[in-house]
């Protein structure tokens, strides 16, 4: 004769296998979603510090951005005042020169040429002096006020400034 021994719940002795199986697997899917939603929460929870990481590294970007903005623009109008500086010097020694020379034309050409030289250099100077007195932001305005008004002659200077440009670096 064969012995049969019953283990507790393996379903041998009466249909309680089927119930202790079926309790065992939902207790295994209840822990399975427990964990799942403690992960989501902890995926959510490190997602949040991320991104508070985030938004605190790209403001510190920002505010690095802006201080060097202002940096660099406060250099670049620095340039430009020594630029304007040069160009007020370059065209007060161009007066110079011709005024010097003027004396020259009056005896080899006419006093009349010789008048006509002044009055250039009379004119060179003026634009000196007001290049010296303005500031850039009011040279700018200058500016758009002659485009607008003489959009076809600014267009002619602005070719002719290009392509001596453009010789004198060849």
């Amino acid at each position: 004769m064969v012995e049969t021994t019953t283990i507790p719940g393996s379903g041998a002795a009466g249909g309680n296998g089927t119930e202790a199986a079926k309790n065992h697997f939902s207790k295994a899917v209840e822990e399975a979603l427990a964990g799942a939603k403690a992960l989501g929460t902890e995926a959510q929870n490190r997602a949040g510090e991320y991104r508070e990481k985030l938004y605190e590294k790209k403001d510190d970007l920002a505010g690095d951005a802006k201080v060097r903005t202002d940096e660099y623009k406060e250099k670049a109008f620095s340039f430009a005042d020594q630029g304007k500086a040069q160009a007020s010097g370059a065209l007060a020694s161009l007066s110079q020169l011709i005024t010097d020379n003027a004396g020259v034309l009056d005896e080899k050409v006419g006093a009349k040429y010789g008048d006509y030289a002044r009055g250039a250099a009379r004119s060179v100077q003026d634009v000196a002096t007001r290049l010296d007195e303005k500031s850039l932001d009011e040279l700018g305005e200058d500016a758009v006020e002659f485009v607008r008004q003489s959009p076809a002659l600014a267009l002619g200077i602005a070719a002719a400034a290009g392509y001596l440009i453009g010789r004198a670096f060849k």
